[in-house]
């Protein structure tokens, strides 16, 4: 393997501090620096769009959940893993730019429901067909076999955590 960063600072640990394991950064260190690197190519599409990444992905589970393309707010929250405040403000943006529409839910007037509009639909099929052409091209240096193991170890990962 490559002596990259991550490495010498845990070769920097093991000198200063022998006493400590400091391999876990090996592992939590790249995660973090992936997760850097990896926000940074994925944004260009959104900001392409005037979107934030938040603002996509309302529009993403919106056009996931099929027709009628609707959602409440918490349902919105609960698909998203974000809070129904974080919610209401990226869907208040999304009105504004007539790219989500907000009312009343039929079965209960205290509800409201969020649904997208035709602009809506149009530029969450584009950007999905960009974004995953992305994530594709990203992951291109992995042989299907590494990818499988990478998605087997993240989920394992995620599981012990409880996320």
């Amino acid at each position: 393997m490559d002596d990259d960063r991550i490495t010498q600072i845990v070769g920097q640990w093991r000198r200063e501090r022998p006493d400590l394991d400091p391999s876990p950064l090996l592992i939590i260190g790249r995660i973090q620096q992936l997760a850097v690197v990896l926000d940074a190519a994925l944004r260009p599409p959104f900001a392409a769009a005037d979107l934030g990444n938040g603002e996509f992905d309302v529009l993403a589970a919106l056009r996931r959940e099929g027709d009628p393309y609707a959602l409440t707010a918490g349902q919105l929250s609960q698909r998203m893993l974000v809070t129904t405040g974080a919610v209401t403000k990226r869907v208040d943006r999304l009105i504004a730019r007539g790219l989500v529409s907000r009312s009343v839910f039929e079965s209960d007037a205290r509800g409201r429901v969020v649904a997208l509009t035709p602009a809506g639909m149009t530029l969450i099929d584009q950007l999905i067909e960009e974004h995953l052409a992305n994530e594709a091209r990203i992951l291109r240096g992995l042989t299907d076999s590494d990818r499988a193991a990478l998605e087997r170890l993240l989920a394992t990962l995620t599981r012990a955590l409880g996320a």
